[in-house]
């Protein structure tokens, strides 16, 4: 087959909140109940660090970052302090809650509001904490007088609803802190909005230039295969018509030549037949793709084990999108990649479809390959992802993810 060679694999479509993780890694596991309460029990002591920090040593440079000769320095001195505590709170959002955020210098002014704002949310959630502590040991001590008898069942009842009011809007008060402090630590170590911006306009602009060379190349394959197949065909039959035409043939040549051109016909028929569904296919608009793609096995010669599995309906660009995935795939592996076998894998896995094409066939891809280079502009121009693996001896893999939504 042709692609790229480099070994790729399944990514989740970007969103907007939640762990960012590294280019090119796939997503972890949620970290468990227990981990991230160990992390937010440790932002409490963080926090506690970061106050004396603030009240010491930037009450010592106050003065020196008024003067406008000596501030420099004094807010080098000071950010550098600031840096370390930054440093471990972005060690703790890694190890407790399963962040991973790009390695990249963070300016000293967003490093100063991050710890600053954090030193405050942490502050806070050590005051809930504390207040969530101090209602456990109320609910012992309520427990305690019940089994001496000496609490009414009214006294019982009110002191039940009261703190079960009170309990409730802890455990939400520190839900709320913990997910302000996942967004600091976004905002902070994270691509800034105006950068998912630019991001998402780079994006954009090379999938719409990947579309248009798609487009283009298609246009010139279509072109070839008009010219080198049923433009040279029919050039034949007319060949053999003006022959079966002239003077002098007899009744049995001019048979055979009508033969010859009847068949040269039905050819020419099955090419052009063949060039149109390459464009489009008009089985994706009446049968479906499942029947679509068994078309795509009955023209392969060799053997494909077909998958399909879909829970919902799916759009027209991305069902038109997951066939031509199909069918260049197959066709790139019966012309090049020697295989006896074909797997095509159709399966939704919530909004996105994954397109999986797998052959035995002896690998190698060429990453310049004209025919992935379209797939890859036609899957990224619906915000897909096409990914490629074909080391030298096979298997060759090729992985479209489309989203559905």
């Amino acid at each position: 087959m042709q692609g790229d060679s480099a070994r790729i694999t399944i990514h989740h479509l970007p969103g907007a909140a939640g762990p960012a993780h590294p280019e090119g890694g796939t997503p972890s596991a949620p970290p468990s109940f227990t981990r991230r309460a160990a992390g937010v029990m440790l932002g409490c002591g963080t926090a506690l660090t970061g106050l004396p920090y603030f009240a010491t040593v930037g009450l010592a440079l106050g003065p020196l970052l008024l003067w406008s000769r000596t501030r420099r320095y004094a807010m080098a001195a000071l950010t550098a302090g600031v840096r370390r505590l930054v440093a471990v709170e972005r060690l703790r959002r890694s190890a407790f809650f399963g962040d991973h955020f790009p390695a990249r210098r963070i300016s000293d002014r967003r490093a100063l509001r991050y710890l600053a704002v954090r030193t405050c949310t942490g502050l806070l959630t050590s005051v809930v904490v504390g207040l969530l502590g101090f209602g456990a040991v109320l609910a012992g001590l309520l427990v305690a007088g019940l089994a001496r008898g000496t609490l009414g069942w009214w006294e019982l009842l009110t002191q039940v609803l009261l703190g079960s009011v009170l309990l409730f809007l802890d455990v939400q008060g520190l839900f709320s802190l913990e997910a302000l402090d996942s967004r600091l630590a976004r905002e902070c170590f994270g691509p800034s909005e105006r950068e998912l911006l630019q991001q998402r306009i780079d994006e954009l602009a090379t999938s719409r230039a990947a579309m248009v060379l798609a487009v283009d190349t298609e246009r010139r394959r279509i072109e070839r295969d008009l010219h080198d197949g049923v433009q040279q065909r029919l050039v034949a039959l007319a060949m053999l018509l003006g022959r079966a035409r002239r003077a002098g043939r007899t009744p049995e040549q001019a048979d055979a030549l009508l033969e010859q051109a009847h068949k040269e016909s039905r050819e020419v028929l099955a090419e052009l037949r063949e060039v149109a569904w390459r464009v489009y296919p008009t089985a994706l608009d009446s049968l479906g793709l499942q029947e679509a793609l068994a078309g795509v096995s009955e023209r392969c010669g060799i053997p494909i084990r077909m998958d399909f599995t879909l829970a919902t309906t799916l759009p027209a660009s991305v069902e038109t999108a997951a066939y031509f995935v199909v069918s260049e795939s197959v066709t790139n592996a019966a012309k090049h990649s020697s295989a006896t076998e074909i797997l095509v894998s159709v399966r939704q896995h919530g909004p996105v479809l994954v397109v999986r094409v797998e052959d035995n066939g002896v690998g190698g891809a060429d990453p310049t390959g004209s025919g992935l280079t379209g797939l890859r502009g036609r899957v990224g121009a619906l915000d897909g992802r096409l990914h490629v693996h074909s080391p030298s001896g096979g298997p060759t893999i090729i992985t479209a993810e489309l989203p559905c939504a």
